[in-house]
């Protein structure tokens, strides 16, 4: 029977089973690995069953240990959750949200209208990780999602907190003396286009672009690939190629001269960024702060 003075290890056995790892859970935990590896021993040996595989390169859960990870879990969250509702009793928001979005969401949209919040709002912490794919924000523990659109999950809301965004595909002049000027897509096979990984897929994506309502998607090639766009944006101004991208991240260079846009009848415009967190019936004052102030009125979309 586990009693109140085992729910501290409970959590330990818990933390380990998120991060798969004995030394990101000590971290997260503060505590050492062995004492941790302590702790998880000790709990085994009041139940009687093995909870965890160890190797010296990973740590797998065994069936006795999903099942009471499944069980302990939910309860856990909840009791987190609450928790943080408690800064409700604050005259001030406090505590700190995690957001999970690309780089170029948390460039162009987070960190301009947050920037602020720290300065107004001392208590309130804000964690921008950047992530370009699709991410479980409840499973990683985020307390929102930044993606384009406003389709969600079942479960979630979602926010609209910018513009629609312009794709462009641009290159250097230079690159466009030497190589052509593509007319149609389908000439992009005849160049060197930098490419995009899909972090989620893993695949290359492939150039979308319309005309006249017809889809057409170019599975495109080249020397280079990034997982980054910003990562694409500087290939492109060193005449690497050719990059789709969305205009507002090089509205300078195009302004300047310095990149041309090409292929604009049929480039297509994604629906603006939308901030998505699970539906709660009460929320904490600090993340009601952070979604209203990144919240784009009908006016301004």
């Amino acid at each position: 029977m586990i009693t109140k003075e085992n729910y501290n290890d409970l959590y330990a056995f818990l933390m380990v089973t998120r991060e798969g790892s004995f030394t990101k859970a000590a971290g997260k935990l503060g505590v050492s690995q062995s004492a941790l590896s302590h702790t998880i021993r000790g709990l085994e040996e009041r139940l009687g069953i093995l909870l965890l595989t160890r190797t010296t390169r990973s740590v797998s859960v065994t069936e006795a240990g999903e099942r009471l990870r499944q069980t302990i879990s939910p309860n856990f969250d909840q009791i987190d959750n609450e928790l943080s509702l408690l800064t409700k009793l604050r005259d001030t928001p406090a505590g700190t949200i995690r957001i999970n979005a690309s780089s170029h969401a948390i460039r162009q949209i987070l960190l301009p209208k947050l920037k602020n919040l720290s300065l107004l709002y001392p208590d309130v912490n804000v964690e921008l990780t950047a992530n370009s794919g699709m991410v479980d924000i409840v499973a990683e523990r985020f307390d929102a999602g930044v993606r384009f659109g406003s389709r969600v999950a079942d479960g979630m809301i979602a926010v609209r907190i910018g513009q629609d965004v312009n794709m462009v595909v641009v290159a250097t002049p230079e690159y466009f003396e030497k190589n052509g000027v593509p007319q149609i897509p389908q000439e992009l096979t005849q160049h060197q286009c930098i490419g995009f990984r899909l972090t989620t897929q893993g695949g290359i994506y492939a150039w979308e672009f319309v005309k006249d309502g017809l889809e057409i998607k170019i599975k495109i090639q080249g020397q280079w690939v990034f997982n980054e766009s910003y990562h694409s944006v500087d290939a492109v101004r060193l005449g690497l190629g050719m990059a789709y991208i969305p205009e507002d991240m090089v509205q300078d260079d195009l302004e300047q001269g310095r990149l041309i846009k090409v292929l604009e009848d049929y480039s297509i415009t994604f629906p603006g960024y939308h901030l998505y967190y699970p539906h709660r019936r009460q929320q904490s004052p600090a993340l009601k702060l952070v979604i209203d102030t990144l919240r784009v009125t009908d006016d301004a979309k």
